[in-house]
C-alpha cells in the first residue's frame, strides 16, 4: 500500500493507494494546519493517513511508501525537506500577513522518515508536472509546464525530457519573480509586488475585497469593473507565462489550481492572448492548454511519485 499526500496552502489531502491502477481509497481532506509548533503540519499528515486506513479497513503497517506533493519552496536542513512556504509559514513576512504562527519552516520529510520506508517529497508543481506527462496534457512533451493559479502561483519545468529542480528542490518558482512595477501587496515570502502578491488567490482578496470566485463571477455575468480587473490579473500572470515560453523555448504549458480551473472557460483565451504573437519566433508552437486530469491534478501529483 502506497500513501499519497497532497500539501498546499489552503488544504492537506491523503489518500491511498493498492498499486493496482489509479484508484484511491479512503480520501480525507482538511485544512491545513498552521498553528501550534511547527511540526504540527507532519503530525496532521501522519494522523491522516491513519484515519484513511481506519476508513478502508487497511493495516496501517501495511502502509510502507508515500509520495508527498507539497508546496514550496524548500529548505534542505540536515538533508531533509522542510517547507518554507509563504501561506503557512507565517515567520516570513511577519504580522502583516495575519497567519497564525512564526514558523520559518514547516517540519516535514524528518517526521514522515521515522514512518515510512519510502518516502518521496516534491514541489507540488513538480508533480503535478509528472501526473500531466504521465496521464494528462502533456503526454509527449519533451518541453512543457505544469503550472497552477490557486492559493499561490507555483510552476513545475521540463526541458529536453528532463524535470528542472535546482540545488533545494525550488525551480519553477516563477510566482516569485516581478513582471510589473506594481509594488501595492505584500507577497508571504516578503517579496512586495511579485507575481503572487498580485495575481494569486489569497491575493485578491486583500487587493479587491472580494475573493477570486466572487470577482470572477462578476467579471463573468459583465461588470464592466471586475472584467478589467480580471484582465490585469490576466496581463500580470500573462507576463510570467510569456517569460516561462520565451526562456525555455516550451511547447506547452497546461494549467490547473482551483482559480484557473473554476473559470478555465474565461481565464484560458485571456491567458493565451497575452502569450500568442509576441515574438512569433520564440512563441510560434506553444500553447496553453487546461490541466488533463482537471481539478484531480494533486491527487494524481502525489500517485505520481510512487508508481
Amino acid at each position: 500500500m502506497k500513501a499519497c499526500i497532497d500539501i498546499g496552502g489552503t488544504k492537506v489531502a491523503v489518500s491511498l493507494n493498492s498499486g493496482a491502477g489509479l484508484e484511491l481509497l479512503g480520501r480525507r481532506s482538511e485544512p491545513t494546519a498552521k498553528t501550534g509548533t511547527n511540526d504540527a503540519l507532519a503530525r496532521q499528515v501522519l494522523r491522516m493517513i491513519d484515519e484513511a486506513c481506519a476508513d478502508t479497513g487497511i493495516a496501517p503497517a501495511t502502509v510502507e511508501r508515500a509520495g508527498v506533493s507539497s508546496c514550496g519552496p524548500f529548505v534542505i536542513r540536515d538533508g531533509m525537506v522542510e517547507v518554507a512556504a509563504p501561506n503557512i509559514c507565517g515567520g516570513m513576512a511577519g504580522p502583516a500577513r495575519g497567519l497564525p504562527n512564526d514558523w520559518e519552516t514547516a517540519l516535514l520529510e524528518a517526521p514522515l522518515r521515522t514512518r515510512f520506508s519510502q518516502l518521496r517529497v516534491e514541489n507540488d508543481c513538480v508533480a503535478a508536472l509528472e501526473a500531466e506527462r504521465r496521464w494528462g496534457a502533456l503526454q509527449g512533451f519533451d518541453h512543457c509546464a505544469y503550472l497552477t493559479w490557486s492559493t499561490g502561483i507555483g510552476v513545475g519545468l521540463c526541458v529536453d525530457g528532463r524535470i528542472l529542480r535546482g540545488k533545494n528542490g525550488n525551480a519553477g518558482h516563477a510566482g516569485h519573480t516581478f513582471v510589473s512595477d506594481n509594488n501595492e501587496a505584500l507577497c508571504g515570502c516578503g517579496n512586495v509586488g511579485d507575481v503572487e502578491a498580485l495575481v494569486a488567490g489569497n491575493a485578491v482578496a486583500r487587493r479587491f475585497g472580494a475573493d477570486a470566485a466572487t470577482l470572477l463571477a462578476r467579471a463573468k455575468a459583465g461588470d464592466p469593473s471586475a472584467q478589467v480587473t480580471v484582465d490585469e490579473l490576466c496581463r500580470v500572470l500573462g507576463r510570467a507565462l510569456y517569460n516561462l515560453v520565451a526562456t525555455l523555448d516550451l511547447q506547452r504549458i497546461s494549467l490547473g489550481g482551483s482559480v484557473f480551473w473554476n473559470n478555465r472557460d474565461y481565464l484560458l483565451p485571456r491567458l493565451s492572448a497575452q502569450v500568442a504573437g509576441k515574438f512569433p519566433a520564440l512563441t510560434a508552437g506553444s500553447e496553453l492548454v487546461g490541466a488533463g486530469l482537471e481539478d484531480r491534478v494533486g491527487d494524481y501529483a502525489a500517485l505520481a511519485l510512487v508508481v
